[in-house]
This record gives structure tokens, sequence and C-alpha cells, in this order.
């Protein structure tokens, strides 16, 4: 009789812990899982933003009227390396110290206390994986962040053995149809992998990075894509005569000083804006087929139903705006990102104007994934915004190039400070080009001042050396000392 007890008592004991693992297994399936697309270099020249208005992004803008578009999303600052650095740890730039292409997060001795966000997922339980550019593309730096990272497949490649366009300058800065098949792009590679890993029975919830290299330079896809955009008929970005005539010289210098990008001169007196123009163009429409590719391999498969999918770019990018090419500028066209949020619960076919960050990004997956926040995050979560569009919203956003250069944005004016106290104000309800600096006029003097005490009260010393950033800051510095000598 006592056995016969023992032995229900066992059995019993055994069901529970059954049930419980059962339970726990259930627990873990309906968690959401994540994946995260980041094109690189990507400004609003897509269809829902209306940058270009040829641009021709069926994808993008599909995924748009699956989720809420941010359309006044602006990163922390416009180049690659702090961008991604400050997303994955939601901290500033002023906090880490990380302003320009180098260090990496594990150089700054405050961004290395924080969990980067694949290893915050990875944490709770996440399986984690990614393929391309999700932090910056210094040897070793994905691999080191990223657990079972796949690769950059050939990066910013493939090249041709001689330059296609006349720039003679860096050997990234090229344009032009090459090579000759999609098959042959690191991004279709990426999206590939990308396929299969979403067919791939999951044990876990998981965390997925998808980064994209174009639109970057050089700015190379096969002919087909140019094909879409031909010469005769495109249209050039609007720009007025003169528009740098009411920004001071520090403005103009810490945009143009010791880069490597060619000279709206240079530009315009070789005829190359067009063929600029087109291949950017060129080079997006590819990669919105490749985004089109993941979300029908996600939708296909058995997570398309809960997953939160995240699409953003690192910065903007001029094109001939404020008679400038490339990045690293505090206007709207260098601060200025995509970002769109797709997902259960998630409002559908929305767009939000408020001013939002990619370092909300990390605060608001942490919330959709019911995990526990982080204190240390400097952003803030976009939950509520992404199930009521008109919840009240208090905060500005903030874009730095160096400690002193800042953009400070709210929903309709932007407010620039640089290190030599020039400042600008625009108003993009009636001036949404940026075309006329109102910081001298009265009518605004509240709001600026409201913008203005913004600016962050400690800014940490510039990390690393030597990259493009770094020398542009430096000259900019000195000729504030030869003005102030003068």
């Amino acid at each position: 009789m006592k056995a016969k007890i023992i032995l229900i008592a066992l059995i019993g004991f055994l069901l529970s812990c059954n049930e419980s693992k059962k339970k726990k297994s259930a627990e873990t399936t309906e968690r959401p899982n994540v994946l995260l697309i980041a094109v690189d270099d990507l400004n609003d020249w897509i269809g829902v933003l209306g940058g270009h208005p040829q641009a021709k992004t069926p994808n993008i803008d599909e995924l748009a009227n699956r989720g809420v578009l941010f359309s006044n999303a602006q990163c922390q600052a416009p180049a690659c390396n702090p961008s991604r650095a400050s997303l994955m740890t939601s901290l500033y730039p002023s906090t880490t110290g990380i302003y320009f292409l180098n260090p990496d997060i594990s150089e700054s001795p405050i961004a290395r206390k924080n969990k980067v966000m694949p290893k915050r997922f990875q944490l709770e339980g996440y399986n984690v994986f990614a393929a391309g550019k999700l932090f910056h593309n210094g040897k070793g730096i994905n691999e080191a962040h990223i657990p079972n990272y796949a690769g950059q497949f050939g990066g910013f490649g493939p090249m041709p053995d001689a330059k296609i366009s006349a720039y003679p300058g860096h050997p990234l800065w090229d344009w032009g149809a090459y090579p000759q098949r999609d098959e042959q792009m690191p991004d279709y590679k990426i999206a590939t992998w990308a396929e299969v890993k979403l067919a791939e029975k999951q044990e876990q919830p998981f965390w997925m990075g998808v980064g994209f290299y174009r639109p970057h330079v050089p700015q190379f896809v096969p002919k087909k894509w140019f094909d879409l955009y031909p010469l005769e008929s495109l249209e050039l970005p609007k720009t007025i005569a003169d528009d740098l005539n009411d920004i001071s010289s520090y403005g103009k210098d810490i945009t143009r000083e010791k880069h490597v990008s060619p000279t709206h001169e240079w530009v315009t007196e070789n005829d190359e804006w067009k063929p600029i123009v087109q291949s950017y163009l060129a080079c997006v429409s590819f990669v919105d087929e490749q985004v089109g590719r993941v979300l029908k391999a996600l939708d296909k498969g058995d997570y398309g139903k809960n997953t939160y999918v995240v699409l953003f770019s690192d910065h903007g990018f001029h094109i001939g705006e404020k008679e400038r090419h490339a990045k690293r500028s505090l206007w709207e066209d260098g601060t200025r990102v995509p970002m769109i949020l797709m997902g259960p619960g998630i409002t559908k076919g929305k767009v939000s104007n408020r001013p939002v960050q990619l370092l909300d990004i990390y605060p608001t997956l942490l919330e959709l994934s019911k995990l526990e926040p982080d204190t240390s995050h400097e952003g803030n979560s976009l939950v509520p915004l992404l199930q009521q569009l008109d919840v009240p919203w208090t905060h500005y956003a903030r874009t730095s190039f160096g400690p002193g250069n800042y953009a400070i944005v709210s929903e309709h004016y932007r407010f620039i400070q640089y290190n030599d106290g020039s400042e600008e104000f625009y108003d993009h309800l009636n001036d949404p080009n940026e075309w006329h600096n109102k910081i001298e006029n009265q009518d605004y003097a509240d709001v600026i001042e409201n913008h203005r005490a913004q600016l962050p009260k400690e800014r940490h010393t510039i990390l690393g050396k030597g990259s493009t950033g770094h020398l542009s800051y430096e000259v900019s510095q000195k000729n504030i000392v030869i003005i102030n000598n003068d």
C-alpha cells in the first residue's frame, strides 16, 4: 500500500514537471521575434517619405502600410560608426565619446558598460544571428558584438578593375552600372541568407539582423536598376542659389573640410549631378527589392505573425542639397532617416511626425518583447506612439557631429548650434527645405530658447583619432582660433 502511494505521488510529480515544461515551452514559443533591417546611407528618397518624386520603393512602402512610419526620425550622428553605436547601446555620442568613424564601443569606458542590443536579447533566451552591416564595418566589429554572425558577404563590393566615374578621389566614391547580375551583389547574397534562416525551424524566439550595404558608395548596381531612371527625364533635387549665404563659416567648414566626397562645384562642372542622382536611386530600388525578399520570406514562413520588424537607416545623405554631397551634416538631409516599425499589436498604415531617434529603437524592442527596461538607456520607448499616435510626446531629437555641434529637432523646427557659437533655426512648416535661417527672427525667440535648452550640459571628450570626421573637426576648430586672433 505504501509503495502504491509513493508510486502515485511520483507519477503526479512527473506529470506536474511535464506540464511545467510544456507551459515554459509555450511561453517561449509565444515570445515575439525581432527582425532588424538596416539600410546603409538611405535618406528620405523612398516613396512614402517623398524625398524624391521618382523614387521607386514598393516593398519599403508596403512595409510602411503594414506598420507605423516615423516621418521625423533622426540619427544621433551623421556617420556610420557613431550612429550605429548609439542605436545599439541607446546612448548619445556626447555620453560615450564615440563621435566619428572610430573607436568601437569596446574602447569607450562608458559605452562598453552597456549590453549591446543583440547580446541583451541573447541573455534573455533569444537565438541571435545576423549578416551584413549592423554595427560599423571595421574588422571584427560585427563578429565581436553579434553572436552567430554570418559575415559581410562581400561588403561594399564587388569592385571593377578601374573606376567607372571620372571622380579622381577616394576609391569608394564611384558610381555606375556594375556588375552584370544581382546575384553578384553582397546585398542579394545577404537577402538569400535571410530567406534560408527564416525558413528554418527555430526552437527559441529569435533576434535577427539583416544589414544591407547599398545605397552606400560605391553606388554600383546592375544596369537594369539604372534603366528605371532614364537620365533625360530624371529630376534633380530642389535647391536655391546662394543657399549657404546665411550660414556661418564654421557651419560650412565642418561639412566640407577634409572630407573625401566630391564637392558640389566638381559635380556641376563635370556634369555628374544627374548621373549621381540616377545611381543613388538605382541603388535604392535595388536594395528595396532585397528588403522585399526578406519580408516575403518572413510572411511565407512560420514567424510572420509573431515578429516585430524594424527598418531604419543609420543617417541621411545629401545629393546636392545645401551644395553638398554625402553625409556628415546637421541639416535635415544629413540627419533624418527612414524608420518603420511593424508587428503584432502595432497600428497599421499610420504616420507619426513626432521627433523620434534611432536610440529609441532598443528600449522600444525591450518593451514590445516584455523585457525589463535598462535604466542606463537614454532613448525612449516608442510603444505609446505605436499604439496611439496622438499621445502627449514632450521629447526632442538630438544629433551631434563632435562635441559642441548639435541639431535639436522638434515636430516642426530644427535648431543648430556649432562649437563656435553660431546658430541656425528652421521652420519646417514654412520652409521644409531649410533654405532660410531664422535665427535672428525675434518672432521665434521663445521657441528657439526652448530648443537651446535641450543642448547637453555634459559633453564627453572625443575618443579615437584619424578618421575624416576627426580631421574635419580639428580643422574647423583651428579656423575658430584664427578668426578669434584676427
